[in-house]
């Protein structure tokens, strides 16, 4: 087995970040995955008005193959097209043909690849499979060979094991420093607090309370709300909505308002150590990030000193009132260095190396066994 692995990704996107908050995190892995010597093939369907809106160029860490999605056997193919990688990875969230992809994507470990699931979004899968005995995942988690995600911590690798996984490994976002830090401010993002996100049935409740209502109670602040969904909501008249965020924007947003509010999806939330995407974009660009209280949090940054963290939207008003340029600042660059120093994309990377390269070995050191019997 060479340590130079092909790997195939199956996943909602990488080409665009339309309606796909994942796009960094699978362009931050893949392009430190090329940097340890790795391809990495990734396998997107054409669907969603993905392909309309693509954001990423010609690059040489990864390998985009967008596919049919109107019909089954163009999935499968897709999936059979995929026969020479070492490693095949199901994202979960593609958003079309989940089931098929989850099911087809085995069928490679009847040819000596590792089969493993990436959870994008941990806390809302297990809930879902909670709620449903049925549901088709469920049975197929002890077939991977390995679950990975991207937030949920302890009580996430607890929950995936009870449901028979073999083994599961947090691979948490990070930054990439080739692609976030400090920008130039940008005056269409000059205000006192900045929220980017989608508009999502699982977080409104909570952008309303920690967002619109800080919003209400300082009418002399400037607010801006970034992301898709939200044209048709009321907003107060201090909040401005600035629609799509295309990720070349992402510094400049982050970096101009004196500070950026991170909100969990309420799964997110309740799990704990889920860290969103954002938070380290945001750090990686000096910004000073106030986020909404989640266990684990300080497993990432240091409360107070690192970023800052409210238990509600009255917490969020008071931090936001009281916030001088200068505190903003430092709190900001302490954070950069925090990310530079143990949350880059190369350091999750690494840690994913070592869980493919582990399971392959053993492996190949039963088939050795098995021979020698």
């Amino acid at each position: 087995m060479s340590e130079r692995l092909r790997i195939a990704i199956f996943g909602s996107s990488v080409t665009s970040s339309y309606w796909n908050g994942a796009a960094t995190y699978y362009r931050g892995l893949a392009r430190a995955l090329h940097g340890r010597g790795h391809r990495v093939d990734f396998y997107e369907p054409d669907a969603l008005d993905r392909q309309a809106h693509r954001d990423l160029g010609e690059v040489e860490w990864v390998r985009p193959v967008v596919y049919g999605a109107d019909r089954e056997a163009e999935v499968v193919a897709a999936v059979e097209s995929a026969r020479e990688a070492d490693v095949v990875i199901k994202c979960s969230g593609v958003g079309v043909h989940d089931e098929l992809l989850d099911r087809e994507v085995l069928r490679h470990r009847e040819r000596g690849a590792l089969a493993a699931y990436l959870d994008v979004d941990a806390p809302a899968t297990l809930e879902r499979i909670g709620r449903d005995p049925g549901d088709a995942l469920r049975r197929l988690i002890p077939e991977y060979d390995l679950v990975l995600t991207y937030g949920g911590g302890p009580p996430v690798v607890a929950a995936y094991e009870s449901l028979g996984a073999r083994a599961c490994a947090p691979i948490y976002n990070a930054v990439d420093p080739s692609t976030h830090f400090p920008a130039p401010a940008d005056e269409r993002f000059r205000c006192d607090l900045a929220f980017l996100g989608n508009r999502l049935p699982d977080r409104e409740a909570r952008v309303e309370a920690f967002f619109l209502e800080p919003a209400r109670r300082l009418r002399d602040r400037r607010f801006i709300l970034g992301g898709s969904g939200w044209e048709p909501r009321s907003l107060p008249a201090n909040v401005r909505h600035v629609g799509h965020v295309a990720p070349p924007e992402h510094n400049a947003f982050n970096a101009t308002p004196r500070a950026v509010l991170n909100i969990s999806r309420e799964s997110m939330a309740r799990f704990g150590f889920s860290p969103a995407t954002r938070v380290f974009e945001a750090a990686g660009a000096g910004a000073c990030v106030i986020t909404d209280a989640w266990e684990g949090v300080e497993t990432f940054f240091e409360p107070g000193k690192e970023i800052l963290v409210a238990r509600d939207g009255d917490e969020v008003a008071e931090l936001v009132g009281s916030l001088t340029r200068e505190r903003a600042r430092a709190v900001g660059e302490l954070a950069r260095r925090r990310a530079l120093k143990d949350h880059t994309y190369d350091r999750r990377a690494e840690r994913l190396e070592k869980e493919l390269l582990s399971r392959l070995r053993g492996r190949a050191r039963r088939e050795r066994e098995g021979a020698t019997l």
